[in-house]
């Protein structure tokens, strides 16, 4: 079951720049996981774990009465001490989510995180849909099928934080039809009991697409990721059943986000409405 979990934090000293990183955020993500399961914790470490998660950068709540805004993912000055913050955590399975309920149910606003050299607190979780706050859902597979649009031709997303797919050796920045929904099939069938046929990618064509690139410096080395929205339509004679698949694949995107360092804050996606 996807599960997207916005913690609210507040931070008890200020986080410097070189800490608001995505190597720092995954990091903060097994402190947390360790806390209540160290196996699970060392084994998310290893660099062939089945990461059933994704994070975002750490977000100034200032900025989230926009929320159609790209999400910010670098920062040239220190989140200061007191500041409202918000971080999305993404679950894609069941047993990781199941894992974490303790600390869930336990959590205590007065127990410091530590992000890099700052303490942080965890003073309440969003685990629902909140007209304030698009991020927070969640949904079985199931449900997310079942909800799916059989009928619904139009596929638009929002990218919010850079998005890069690796092909071969190297990168390719370009969300293409293949790059985009064969990454969204893939997670699907991974951590679904619902397989879904590769096939009904074919029908599926970019209608619309208003983006740009962004250089990411918070990586070893340059990461060059793609921003902005982007529009695909469903042509053709198409069965209901297969329209519906697609839809539900458009619907999963908020969970499972796209490309390359999800893990690390990159690749944060939600489909338009």
């Amino acid at each position: 079951m996807p599960h997207s979990l916005v913690l609210n934090l507040t931070p008890q000293s200020p986080i410097y720049p070189q800490f608001l990183t995505g190597r720092h955020y995954h990091a903060l993500f097994l402190s947390l996981v360790s806390s209540v399961d160290i196996e699970l914790g060392n084994y998310l470490h290893q660099s062939n774990a089945n990461k059933a998660f994704t994070l975002s950068p750490l977000q100034v709540y200032k900025n989230h009465d926009k929320p159609n805004n790209y999400l910010q993912w670098e920062y040239p000055e220190p989140i200061m001490t007191g500041t409202s913050c918000w971080w999305r955590i993404s679950l894609l399975d069941d047993t990781l989510f199941g894992k974490l309920t303790k600390l869930w149910l336990n959590l205590n606003p007065k127990h410091p995180w530590h992000l890099g050299s700052a303490d942080l607190y965890i003073t309440g979780i969003q685990g629902t849909p909140q007209l304030s706050q698009p991020w927070a859902n969640a949904c079985t597979y199931t449900q997310l099928y079942d909800r799916a649009s059989d009928s619904d031709r139009t596929l638009s997303f929002h990218l919010a934080t850079p998005i890069s797919f690796r092909q071969g050796k190297f990168d390719n920045p370009l969300p293409s039809k293949e790059s985009v929904f064969k990454s969204l099939l893939n997670n699907w069938n991974k951590y679904s009991e619902i397989e879904l046929d590769s096939m009904v990618l074919e029908s599926i064509y970019p209608s619309f697409f208003n983006i740009k690139t962004e250089i990411v410096r918070n990586y070893q080395g340059s990461f060059i990721g793609c921003l902005g929205t982007i529009k695909y339509q469903i042509l053709g004679e198409m069965e209901s059943n297969t329209i519906k698949q697609i839809n539900a694949l458009a619907d999963f995107a908020l969970y499972c986000g796209l490309g390359r360092k999800t893990t690390m804050g990159m690749g944060m996606v939600r489909r338009n409405k």
